[in-house]
């Protein structure tokens, strides 16, 4: 809808207090959910975020049937509706965290939307351009890199993964916005081996196609060498499963997320530093 989307032009931060706070300002967290999953889901998750400092959360309202749409219709449904989430962010980082760019963190695909959501070129008949109210990226799980012609790799792909890597490749906008990438190695793929090995080579395959071998790592949906992003820094968790609802521990639980949470802080404050001429 023309007027909702962030606009490129200015700095929406700029009165802020935040450049000479830059040790102690707390971040406000915008939560991008990830494919066919809703607001509910991430309920746990905010409540961690607000636990570990975050001064404020926001999760975007996207709900799984727009997800379905945008698999026939392209992203810009949704990246319209994590845009709108991401002007709710900002109007509560101004109240919250002294008006300091969002800390934004993408649960799977919702990482792309992330990246999405800082291209200058027009996305799907919709122009974003929202680095300037941006501080750090963080995704959890997100299939950066995935096979075009198979499986969940190929409808990833169509519907984010190929917008973001042509819009918007890499950690493009380093070091104004901190990147980190958060993969896991819980899960081991194997044609021959259990059950849940069974099935993780399969899922395996269908993000990367013949480069997912026997053996490879991830976190049972996404694997270790599709969820890194280049440029960014990049945390490998040991016991993460992909999403949550399981019995085992997901990225946004508390174990995980002792592990990533204190690099997304570094690398937020870190872009923070860098747009105010300071370093930390």
């Amino acid at each position: 809808m023309p007027g909702d989307e962030p606009s490129s032009s200015g700095d929406p931060q700029r009165v802020g207090g935040w450049r000479d706070h830059l040790d102690t300002v707390r971040p406000t967290v915008l939560v991008l959910g990830g494919f066919l999953t809703a607001p509910p889901v991430y309920l746990r998750f905010v409540d961690r975020l607000r636990a570990r400092g975050a001064a404020g959360v926001v999760v975007a309202n996207v709900w799984t049937p727009d997800w379905l749409i945008a698999a026939t219709r392209g992203p810009g449904a949704i990246a319209t509706r994590s845009g709108r989430a991401l002007l709710e962010a900002g109007r509560l980082t101004a109240d919250l965290s002294e008006g300091a760019p969002v800390l934004v963190v993408g649960h799977s695909a919702g990482g792309l939307v992330a990246r999405i959501l800082t291209a200058t070129e027009p996305v799907a008949g919709r122009r974003f351009g929202a680095a300037a109210r941006i501080g750090a990226i963080v995704t959890l799980g997100t299939p950066h890199t995935v096979a075009k012609g198979e499986g969940i790799g190929r409808r990833l792909n169509s519907v984010v993964t190929e917008v973001a890597e042509r819009a918007v490749p890499g950690a493009f906008h380093s070091p104004k916005i901190g990147y980190v990438s958060v993969a896991s190695r819980a899960i081991r793929a194997d044609p021959d081996g259990t059950g849940r090995e069974r099935v993780a080579f399969l899922l395996y395959r269908s993000v990367l196609g013949r480069e997912a071998v026997p053996g490879m790592v991830g976190d049972g949906l996404v694997p270790v060498a599709s969820a890194i992003l280049a440029g960014s820094r990049r945390i490998v968790v040991d016991d993460a499963t992909h999403g949550p609802g399981g019995v085992a521990p997901w990225y946004g639980a508390e174990g995980p997320m002792d592990v990533w949470w204190p690099a997304a802080l570094t690398a937020w404050r870190e872009a923070l530093a860098y747009r105010a001429g300071r370093s930390v």
